[in-house]
């Protein structure tokens, strides 16, 4: 099939490009710079510019679009609203009324969430279900893998940076990490037939894991022995707002919202109707947080 990919030079994007060749697909991987991996053809797509994304959908004439571009935080035009929401609206307008849609939202996603990104991402999802294409979403939570930005340096950081690791409130907000190798095959299973259409999945992991154990697996794959030190909520909504002031914070307000949020669900029926292999954190971390 012909498969157009947005967001392909992401870590998702290369993920799922990989996979859908593995598959005998012939994909168009769009990016701002019109990169291209292995056996792909690149095409400029930015989906902030309609024009852009136009252009991107003539080249390609595709039987399927895969729409995975999203940011985890703002920074100048780059905004929620404008990447998460009016980037889809232009994905969407311009998909062809025949072809197949693949959109990939984020676990969480609510339009009455206290994080951004999370509604954001559910006005997103509004506007694929009145879109009268032939949908399917899929709502990741974590996703890890060699690359990812989460456990692969967010949370090395944070083990990292001093005598003592802090932990956000009493630790238990519960996670279900998914691993990348998962979701690519969740969205190349979705994209090569009708499987799912009209539904959303989630897409999570084998395990559950509280912030507090999720903070031990990074310290153990870094061979690390350090103190975990409680720091009240009371004190993070202190000091997070501040934190904002500084040039690269170490988290913004919507990571620490959906933190506190927690990220979990079933795994089932994801698992079952793409025949996922349920990738463990616990195999995979040691080789995540130690590559350069």
């Amino acid at each position: 099939m012909r498969i157009l990919v947005t967001g392909a030079s992401g870590f998702v994007g290369k993920a799922v490009v990989a996979e859908l060749i593995h598959r005998g697909h012939q994909v168009w991987a769009g990016s701002r710079r019109g990169e291209a991996g292995p056996g792909a053809h690149g095409v400029t797509l930015d989906v902030a510019d309609p024009g852009s994304v136009q252009r991107a959908v003539g080249l390609a004439d595709p039987e399927v679009v895969v729409h995975l571009v999203g940011i985890i935080a703002q920074q100048g035009e780059q905004t929620f609203e404008r990447v998460h929401v009016e980037g889809t609206r232009h994905v969407l307008a311009a998909t062809p009324r025949g072809a197949r849609y693949v959109h990939m939202s984020a676990l969480g996603a609510r339009e009455d969430s206290d994080s951004r990104y999370s509604s954001s991402k559910a006005r997103a999802e509004a506007l694929v279900r009145a879109s009268g294409l032939r949908w399917t979403i899929f709502q990741p939570s974590l996703i890890f893998g060699p690359g990812d930005d989460f456990f692969g340096r967010v949370l090395r950081e944070l083990v990292s940076a001093g005598p003592v690791v802090p932990q956000i409130g009493d630790g238990s907000f519960p996670f279900r990490p998914v691993s990348v190798q998962d979701v690519a095959q969740a969205f190349a299973g979705a994209a090569g037939s009708e499987v799912g259409t009209g539904q959303t999945f989630a897409l999570t992991g084998p395990e559950e894991f509280t912030f507090r154990q999720l903070l031990t697996l990074e310290l153990q794959a870094l061979g690390k022995r350090k103190p975990v030190l409680p720091v009240p909520l009371a004190l993070m909504n202190l000091a997070v707002p501040l934190m904002q002031l500084l040039p690269q914070p170490p988290i913004t307000r919507d990571q620490y919202a959906m933190l506190k949020e927690g990220n979990t669900a079933p795994n089932e029926p994801a698992r079952t109707v793409f025949a996922l292999p349920m990738l463990r954190l616990q195999e995979q971390l040691p080789g995540i947080v130690t590559r350069r």
